[in-house]
C-alpha cells in the first residue's frame, strides 16, 4: 500500500494489486515450415533441381485446397569442411523453405506426408496458434481485472477498511495475444496432436481505500 495524490492534489491511501487471468483454447491454425535442400558442385543444376521439386510440392498442396503456401526463406551456401587441416570444397547447398498455413488442423500430418512424397527433405517446425488470438486475450484480460478486484475486497475485509471496488488506475503488464505451440523437427511425424493453448494476461490496479 502507498500514499498517492488525486487530481485535486489531496493525498489518499492507495492499494496496488496485481491481477492475473488465464484462458485455455484449442488451436485452430497450423503453420508448417518445410522445404527442399539440394546439394552438389554444379550450382545451376542444383538450383534447377530444387526449383522443380519445390514447384511440385507447392502445386500438390495448393491442389489440396486447404492451405496457403508462401516462400519463407531461400538460401544458397558454399559447403566446405576441414580434412587434415585443409579446407575442402564440397560444392553448394540450395535451400527453399516454404511456410504452409492451414485452418484444417487435422490435415497437418497429411500435408507433411504429401510434401515429403514430392521430395521435401527439410521439416523445420510445426506451430499451432489461433486465427483470432485477440478475442481470447481480451477474455483473459477481463479475468485479470476481476482477479485484482477480488484481491482488493479480500484484503480490505481482512484489514477492516473500506475500499472503492472500481480501480482508479489499471496498467496492462505485458501483452501476449498470440501464443504458439511449437514442435521441432524431431516431433514432425504424423500423427500430430496440437493439444491446447494457454492465453495469459496480467494487470496492475490501484484502489482507493479508507479506514
Amino acid at each position: 500500500m502507498a500514499q498517492r495524490s488525486s487530481a485535486h492534489n489531496h493525498w489518499k491511501p492507495i492499494m496496488t494489486l496485481t491481477g492475473q487471468g488465464q484462458i485455455t483454447a484449442a488451436p485452430d491454425l497450423a503453420v508448417i515450415r518445410l522445404g527442399v535442400e539440394t546439394t552438389g558442385y554444379n550450382l545451376a543444376q542444383i538450383q534447377s533441381e530444387n526449383a522443380q521439386i519445390s514447384q511440385m510440392v507447392i502445386e500438390l498442396i495448393q491442389e489440396a485446397g486447404n492451405a496457403e503456401v508462401r516462400t519463407a526463406d531461400y538460401s544458397i551456401e558454399r559447403i566446405s569442411q576441414y580434412e587434415n587441416g585443409n579446407q575442402i570444397d564440397k560444392g553448394y547447398s540450395v535451400k527453399h523453405i516454404l511456410e504452409i498455413t492451414t485452418e484444417d488442423i487435422e490435415s497437418t500430418g497429411e500435408i507433411i506426408d504429401m510434401a515429403v512424397r514430392m521430395g521435401a527433405n527439410v521439416v523445420e517446425s510445426i506451430s499451432f496458434g489461433l486465427s483470432d488470438p485477440e478475442l481470447f486475450y481480451q477474455k483473459a484480460l477481463n479475468l485479470a481485472v476481476d482477479n485484482a478486484i477480488e484481491k482488493s475486497q479480500s484484503i480490505s475485509g481482512n484489514l477492516r477498511v473500506r475500499i472503492d471496488p472500481i480501480p482508479v488506475r489499471i496498467v496492462e503488464a505485458g501483452h501476449s495475444p498470440s501464443p504458439l505451440l511449437r514442435f521441432q523437427r524431431d516431433a514432425a511425424a504424423t500423427p500430430i496432436t496440437p493439444g491446447e493453448l494457454t492465453i495469459e494476461a496480467v494487470v496492475t490496479a490501484d484502489f482507493i481505500y479508507s479506514s
